[in-house]
């Protein structure tokens, strides 16, 4: 559904899931997606929306590479240990412009994510809501 209103030129608004976009996108934050064709092919740096078969994943482009004549687009999640697979442009139906409690977004981002931090804040906050869970769980039964 939210392919199909990006396609018809309306911005969207979902509500995040996950911690691959990992402190610039938090789980539970709503984050505002208009469509690519406004603004343009997107740009190193930019967050976009990509389609997948279970619906979109919002991720930031890092890098555009020239293969057998045809545009691809490498994109990779804030906190993910690795990059996702190469796509072409009909798989980005949109752009993030914002996400609900923050100013709008820029266009480029002009500090690199650190990935391997991001994933290390990722694999404490698992680490930390498994115990939590545990200790929950441990008190229940007493």
């Amino acid at each position: 559904m939210s392919v199909a209103l990006l396609s018809e030129g309306k911005t969207i608004r979902i509500k995040a899931h996950g911690y691959s976009m990992y402190p610039t996108i938090k789980p539970g934050m709503v984050v505002m997606i208009e469509p690519l064709k406004l603004k343009g092919l997107p740009r190193k740096g930019e967050i976009v929306a990509i389609r997948r078969e279970k619906g979109i994943v919002v991720h930031r482009i890092v890098d555009i590479i020239d293969e057998g004549g045809k545009r691809k687009y490498i994109a990779r999640g804030d906190s993910n240990p690795l990059n996702d697979e190469p796509v072409t442009i009909d798989m980005i139906p949109g752009r993030v412009i914002g996400v609900e409690g923050y100013a709008r977004m820029p266009v480029e981002f002009s500090k690199k994510p650190n990935y391997f931090l991001n994933r290390l804040r990722v694999i404490i906050i698992n680490i930390a809501c498994r115990f939590r869970n545990l200790k929950n769980k441990i008190r229940s039964t007493i």
